[in-house]
């Protein structure tokens, strides 16, 4: 499968995709286009699905006609991810062309330090 990863999708999760082809938007130079054009690009160079971090692009754009799948993780920290990678995998394996999916990723509670 030939995977894009948006901005903000931490790169390390290729680690849980592998056999898939995968391109991160700033390595090609489209790191600065909006999500509708994101996703034209992407359509038109033949990518199967989009694996971002922005929440509101199924808000913000027409999803009906499109062949390319989208798949959002709700977080982008790595330490929360990193935990979700099986789940992120299967999401993604699942995904049918014109589908979006949310992989829903908690954060994990903040430890803070014993008060004197």
């Amino acid at each position: 499968m030939k995977i894009l990863f948006d901005n903000g999708t931490p790169r390390s999760v290729s680690r849980c995709l592998s056999g898939h082809e995968i391109t991160r938007a700033r390595q090609i130079g489209w790191h600065e286009l909006g999500n509708g054009e994101l996703i034209q690009r992407a359509e038109e160079a033949g990518y199967d699905l989009l694996l971002s971090t922005d929440k509101n692009i199924r808000y913000q754009q027409n999803l009906a006609r499109r062949k390319i799948a989208l798949v959002v993780l709700t977080s982008q920290q790595w330490p929360d991810v990193q935990l979700h990678l099986d789940k992120i995998a299967a999401t993604v394996l699942a995904a049918l062309p014109g589908s979006y999916a949310e992989v829903e990723i908690p954060m994990r509670p903040k430890i803070r330090p014993p008060q004197p």
